[in-house]
């Protein structure tokens, strides 16, 4: 007998991608210190609401217990990010890394990248992750270089401009 094929609970998804800029990293910090202000209140509701007793029918006290689960999940996943967090580390020595702004020439037209992690990756604004098929390809390449780039069984050629 087979197993059935599960997705994983949302407290599953765990990025397994530390890298990250500066920016995103102080961006975390903060996020971590507005559940931290937020942490006292929500145990207070806890301890308040389980003064009343009578656990199993008390949905006030239900919810507000999940809600300070919540937070501290969210605690927990925000400082295990930010404890194995690699600051990516912009260099301009001609190669193109992890950090690096790229323009790639195509035959539809030209087109600037920042190359990041995939917590910080967006298409649509010219950010893409290393693990990427294009940002896969661009590292390692200098300006000037022809690479091929393999998308969805599709074999593209694009040209590094800087």
């Amino acid at each position: 007998m087979q197993l059935p094929k599960r997705k994983p609970a949302k407290y599953g998804e765990v990025p397994s991608d530390n890298a990250m800029s500066r920016k995103k990293y102080e961006e975390l910090e903060q996020e971590l210190e507005k559940l931290k202000k937020k942490r006292p209140k929500a145990a207070e509701e806890v301890a308040r609401l389980a003064e009343l007793g009578d656990f199993s029918e008390n949905v006030e006290y239900q919810l507000a217990k999940r809600r300070l689960r919540g937070i501290n999940y969210a605690m927990l996943k925000l400082e295990h990010r930010l404890n194995h967090a690699d600051i990516v580390k912009v260099k301009n020595d001609g190669i193109v890394r992890l950090g690096s702004v790229v323009t790639v020439e195509t035959k539809k037209g030209g087109r600037t990248y920042t190359i990041l992690g995939e917590s910080e990756a967006d298409p649509k604004n010219g950010i893409i992750s290393h693990n990427s098929p294009l940002g896969a390809a661009l590292i390692g390449h200098r300006a000037g270089d022809e690479v091929e780039v393999d998308k969805v069984g599709k074999c593209k050629v694009v040209r590094i401009l800087i």
